[in-house]
């Protein structure tokens, strides 16, 4: 009985110490990143909770383990048998008990901090947030005369309910910074919630492999004081009137993410590279040739389907920009009174990239 409480009181210390060793080197292999989010904490502290449980799982078996091997090996010459040991049963039920118990905790706290971090707030921004093949677009509802962003700008210590949609495939929202994370699913509106605490600039990226270009589907988020904030909502207030067809396409570009396929350098990408592009003859994958003129532009942007440039994917521009297009110009001449043809703009643009 002597030898057992000191074989129990040896192998407890090691079990300490060796789950305080794990512990470290999981936080020190899986660094987190810094927190920027109201809701970065809860959930640090569950990360903490269970490294801490998988470092003392794997010291409890590790240590009893090895403490076995050392100290009650067969000594050399020893041909007796080992002793007889039957079950225990307060031990088995001890050892299926805390584990569910366990099991039991985590549940509860997961969807305690499920519903906290998911719940409404009284006085919150929405935000739009749409995901495509490959880029994100952004829109502020609550600032109307605001056009879209490739840009996330966000107020900090403010609510944001972010409301997402894809038109594709499945994206995922993902800001490490802020740690929570959510799908966005084709066919169905899904929301996330932050409250942004940190200012400084952050990376969006997407966290479901969606295609081709999934790991450039990435997008800059801008966490501002509230002064800046409203400095750059006045800063984006451009009257669209006042610019030239030119100047409009380029935003309409940046809006759109044609750059996400389209470059303006000369280099190709899943679509021809824009540079150069007008004037030039196209060869088609079904044999027939044309020359990339306004008519040629018109019919590529609003039916990119109906013929395939040779060398490039089939099938990867979207067909409903006619759509799009119009959507958005109804939105201007209702906030501006101004009538715009963004297909116009955009075939304006591309002429000028000579």
């Amino acid at each position: 009985m002597q030898n057992n409480r000191k074989h129990l009181a040896v192998v407890t210390v090691l079990v300490l110490i060796f789950t305080v060793v794990t512990y470290y080197i999981l936080a020190a292999i899986y660094i987190l990143p810094d927190q920027a989010s109201a809701e970065a904490a809860s959930i640090d502290n569950m990360f903490t909770a269970h490294f801490m449980l998988i470092a003392f799982l794997f010291a409890l078996i590790v240590v009893f383990m090895l403490y076995s091997v050392v100290v009650f090996r067969r000594q050399p010459g020893d041909e007796t048998d080992g002793p007889h040991i039957h079950g225990h049963t307060g031990l088995e039920i001890m050892w299926t008990a805390v584990p569910l118990l366990a099991v039991i905790v985590f549940s509860v706290w997961g969807a305690q901090m499920l519903y906290d971090i998911t719940r409404d707030d009284d006085v919150e921004m929405t935000v739009n947030v749409i995901g495509r093949k490959w880029s994100w677009i952004f829109e502020y509802p609550d600032y109307p005369d605001l056009g879209p962003s490739q840009v996330l700008v966000l107020p900090v210590n403010t609510a944001i309910m972010m409301q997402m949609e894809s038109p594709d495939v499945i994206h995922s929202f993902w800001v490490p910074e802020f740690r929570v994370k959510q799908d966005l699913v084709p066919g169905m509106t899904t929301y996330l919630r932050v409250t942004p605490t940190e200012t400084g600039t952050f990376r969006l990226l997407c966290a479901e492999i969606c295609g081709t270009l999934h790991a450039e589907m990435v997008a800059e988020v801008r966490v501002l004081s509230q002064a800046d904030f409203d400095s750059w909502i006045q800063e984006q207030l451009i009257s669209l009137a006042a610019l030239t067809a030119e100047e409009r396409g380029q935003l309409w570009s940046a809006e759109y993410a044609c750059a996400a396929c389209h470059s303006i350098t000369g280099a190709d990408g899943v679509g021809p590279t824009w540079l150069g592009l007008f004037g030039t003859e196209r060869n088609f994958t079904d044999g027939t040739s044309a020359i990339a003129d306004e008519e040629y532009l018109r019919a590529m942007i609003l039916n990119p389907n109906d013929r395939y440039v040779v060398g490039y994917a089939q099938g990867a521009m979207p067909a409903n920009f006619g759509d799009q297009f119009a959507t958005r110009q109804a939105q201007i001449l209702a906030n501006e009174g101004v009538e715009i043809d963004i297909l116009e703009d955009l075939i304006a643009y591309i002429k000028s990239l000579d």
